[in-house]
């Protein structure tokens, strides 16, 4: 009998090694369109979607007490580590001046999305890091829609929600991560 998602999950979460091998592997086709999707727009970069799927695996393996209890959890999680990866590769590259044209769509929802600078991938990495730890259900739903490119359908879904209310989380994530990044940090 095939293990299930769930049953990988409960068995990863007990610290069962070869489990958490086994839901890597069940979800590879799925985190592998993550990764392209983190990477979407990009140019210049040396980091591919193989190469940030493996670096976010490794990422992943290592931490321990993650708790994990079903695939939407899971695929945010990673979705997180994939971003920070994808920052922590911005800021090295600023940090050797080697500059590059990476590019990310904004979280404007105009027809013409434009790409986003360094900078700006930056600033909403801070931004969201901030929001995670504010509302976690809000940075989640950002995680999902923005970078791993759920439909409000499907985070509806995943996470037992309605669509109207994942819509009105979205947009409260929208109003919070533009207004920070317009007007900087809250002061401490």
């Amino acid at each position: 009998m095939t293990p299930t998602i769930s049953s990988l999950i409960a068995s990863t979460e007990a610290g069962d090694r070869p489990a958490a091998d086994a839901l890597f592997s069940a979800l590879y086709a799925e985190l592998r369109a993550l990764a392209r999707r983190q990477l979407a727009g990009s140019r210049g970069i040396t980091l591919g979607p193989t190469t940030l799927l493996h670096e976010a695996y490794i990422n992943i393996a290592r931490r321990e007490g993650t708790s994990f209890p079903d695939r939407a959890r899971f695929l945010g999680y990673a979705a997180k580590v994939m971003r920070r990866l994808v920052i922590d590769h911005v800021r090295s590259r600023d940090a050797q001046k080697r500059g590059g044209a990476f590019e990310i769509v904004t979280l404007n929802e105009d027809d013409g999305a434009r790409p986003a600078g360094d900078r700006e991938i930056l600033e909403v990495g801070e931004a969201l890091e901030e929001l995670s730890s504010l509302e976690p259900p809000l940075a989640d739903v950002v995680d999902l829609k923005f970078f791993c490119g759920f439909s409000f359908d499907e985070i509806a879904e995943m996470r037992g929600l309605s669509e109207r209310t994942v819509r009105r989380q979205w947009e409260k994530a929208r109003i919070f991560l533009r207004a920070r990044i317009q007007n900087g940090p809250a002061p401490a």
